[in-house]
């Protein structure tokens, strides 16, 4: 990994000639991403959003921290104990240096020794589950990191609007595997990272994934094609 997202919010935070990142998937052409938009403060950030960080409490694991936006917000307005947690080194460098407490740099995989009462998955959380193959793998470490009462908040997009309607106003899907299980490649500054596997989910495979390992699900929010839902254990 070379790490281009990491680079960029470092790049920003020094304020060392950031450029917008670019984003594309198996589906979609290219798309620019304003750095500072990993840098937003809460009042920036959109409904799906500030309702996860409301319904937040207690010990809280931030996956996918990024810039750390939700973790500062977590921790200096509503002083909760937050753990955020990036695979990228850079992001969680500057996590740290922003101010929060306590940053690991880890895949959720290899993460382990403690418990919380809400974990946090948002800016498309579903996406760290790559595909249906290994959605288990990643909830079943997603319900040996909860505590008995706790809380998972995730959210995705359906992304079926993305297809093109057919003849009959039907929507053509291409055959091979499920459609919201893309290939997403980072861009930045002329390099490009090797695709990864990202995954969006409409809530009612969500749904079958989570009570198929041990949760029940709400959805708590909707907001056009995105939802926030919220995992319990049974």
């Amino acid at each position: 990994m070379k790490d281009l997202m990491g680079k960029a919010i470092w790049d920003y935070y020094y304020n060392e000639d950031p450029k917008d990142l670019q984003t594309e998937t198996s589906i979609s052409e290219l798309d620019e991403l304003p750095v500072d938009y990993l840098f937003r403060d809460s009042k920036e950030m959109n409904t799906i959003e500030r309702k996860a960080l409301q319904l937040s409490q207690g010990r809280v694991l931030d996956i996918g921290a990024g810039a750390g936006s939700h973790s500062l917000y977590l921790q200096n307005e509503k002083k909760l104990d937050v753990i955020a947690l990036d695979i990228s080194p850079k992001s969680i460098e500057i996590c740290s240096l922003r101010g929060v407490k306590n940053s690991v740099c880890k895949d959720i995989l290899h993460y382990s020794g403690e418990t919380f009462d809400t974990i946090l998955l948002l800016m498309n959380g579903t996406g760290i589950f790559q595909s249906l193959h290994v959605i288990d793998i990643y909830l079943q470490k997603l319900y040996s990191l909860l505590n008995q009462n706790g809380q998972v908040l995730i959210d995705s997009t359906d992304i079926l609007y993305m297809f093109d309607e057919d003849e009959d106003g039907g929507v053509y899907i291409p055959a091979e595997g499920y459609y919201g299980e893309l290939d997403y490649i980072v861009h930045y500054k002329g390099e490009s990272e090797e695709p990864i596997k990202w995954l969006y989910l409409d809530f009612n495979t969500l749904k079958n994934a989570v009570e198929n390992n041990g949760f029940t699900i709400q959805k708590v929010l909707q907001e056009g094609d995105s939802y926030l839902a919220r995992l319990k254990k049974k």
